[in-house]
């Protein structure tokens, strides 16, 4: 099985292999002809950055058709009360009486830092299809888990500014 995508998250894929295959590779393989050029490649440093630049942008590209290959769409749609992806969730952890607000992405846009939560993440997996008020143990591993509350669920947010991860 693959990743669990949604529409957004295809075509946001597919426009950065458009990019990378239309616009960066041409770039990228005139840079390598040019520093060939240079003369002796066993010191032509320009040489080796510009071969190293074009295997990484060909290794992004086989990375992210790889991705879409073996895809999972998953439906971006919930009920108006009820959490899904590209909510916002303001959840209450009574073990550390503090409130905390995330959005539900998929794990490709998933960035806790930002408060970007995938729904393949414990905490995303457990309030996933819950409701304002719904109580939910968030099972971590199988010696701890823990309580939130959900108290608002925010369904204005969309993925138009969520990034596609890195490697």
């Amino acid at each position: 099985m693959g990743e669990r995508l949604t529409k957004g998250d295809i075509e946001k894929i597919q426009a950065e292999i458009d990019e990378r295959k239309l616009v960066i590779r041409p770039k990228l393989l005139e840079e390598v002809k040019e520093t060939r050029a240079q003369g002796d490649l066993s010191e032509n440093f320009e040489y080796h950055e510009a071969k190293r630049a074009k295997n990484m942008n060909d290794s992004r590209i086989r990375y992210l058709e790889k991705m879409l290959k073996f895809a999972e769409v998953v439906d971006d749609s919930s009920a108006e009360d009820e959490v899904g992806i590209n909510n916002t969730v303001t959840i209450y952890i009574p073990e550390d009486d503090v409130e905390e607000t995330y959005k539900l992405v998929t794990s490709i846009r998933g960035n806790s830092l930002k408060g970007l939560i995938s729904i393949e993440s414990p905490l995303g997996a457990a309030i996933r299809g819950k409701h304002v008020g719904d109580k939910v143990m968030v099972k971590v591993n199988d010696d701890y888990s823990y309580e939130v509350e959900i108290r608002n669920i925010d369904n204005s947010s969309t993925d138009e500014d969520d990034q596609i991860k890195r490697y």
